[in-house]
Formats: C-alpha cells, sequence, structure tokens
C-alpha cells in the first residue's frame, strides 16, 4: 500500500510532462535547434524547484518518510567526469529525441519504437554496471 503514492505521484508527472510537450519529439527538436524557449522554460523551471526544494530541506533540517534525517552531500570537486558525462547524455538525448525519464509516458502514449530506447537505456546501465569500478569517479 506505501507504493501506491508514488505510482499516483508518477501518474500524475506523466500528465504534466505530457500536458506541456516535454516529451515531444518536435520539442526537443526546437531546443538542439535553438529554435524555441518552451523547452528551456520547462528546464529553467525543475532547476529553479529543485533549488527552493533542496535549500528547504537543508535549513529546516527535512526527515524522509522514515523518520532520519535527510543528508545531501557536496559534490566532489572536478569538472571533466561533468562535462563528459553532459555531453554523452546530451548527444543520446539529441539522437534518439527523448530523455530517459519520460521513456514509460511515451510507451504508455502509445509510441512503441521508444522500446528501443528502452533497451538502450537497460544496455547503458548494465554495461556502466560492468564497468564502473574501472571508471575514474
Amino acid at each position: 500500500m506505501k507504493l501506491v503514492k508514488f505510482f499516483l505521484v508518477g501518474i500524475l508527472f506523466g500528465i504534466v510532462l505530457t500536458k506541456t510537450e516535454a516529451v515531444s519529439w518536435y520539442r526537443i527538436y526546437e531546443m538542439f535547434h535553438f529554435q524555441s524557449f518552451h523547452m528551456y522554460g520547462i528546464i529553467g523551471t525543475a532547476i529553479a524547484t529543485g533549488v527552493v526544494g533542496i535549500q528547504i530541506i537543508k535549513r529546516n533540517k527535512v526527515k524522509d518518510i522514515e523518520g532520519m534525517p535527510i543528508e545531501i552531500l557536496d559534490k566532489e570537486k572536478g569538472n571533466a567526469r561533468y562535462w563528459i558525462g553532459g555531453i554523452l547524455f546530451g548527444l543520446g538525448w539529441a539522437l534518439v529525441g527523448a530523455c530517459p525519464g519520460p521513456i514509460f509516458i511515451l510507451l504508455g502514449a502509445g509510441f512503441y519504437n521508444v522500446a528501443f530506447v528502452l533497451l538502450g537505456a537497460i544496455f547503458g546501465t548494465f554495461l556502466y554496471g560492468l564497468i564502473k569500478d574501472k571508471l575514474p569517479h
């Protein structure tokens, strides 16, 4: 029964992403061609909301669902890993026209060709699991 609320939040998230056209291949195409502010506005709003949420959690010492304090550690110093990861993520996003987040939303909306993106995401996660100990973290 605990998982029902997460399922409902997931459905709400899917509805919001669909209604804002954040899962639209055309909107993603426009973004990567710098033809529209639409997606940048959505991403900027998400960043601002995240910053405010993190500050609320840190300043009010918010606890998790089990009553344990939420501890948010600072990121390690480093530049190259974030640039390389961001470039790889962005290239993948631009090539397939879909962010990994809404894969299931797109499948639920009937875009079954996104199953190939899902398989690629699963394969990439599996591959990372195999080589993560050899990567510089």
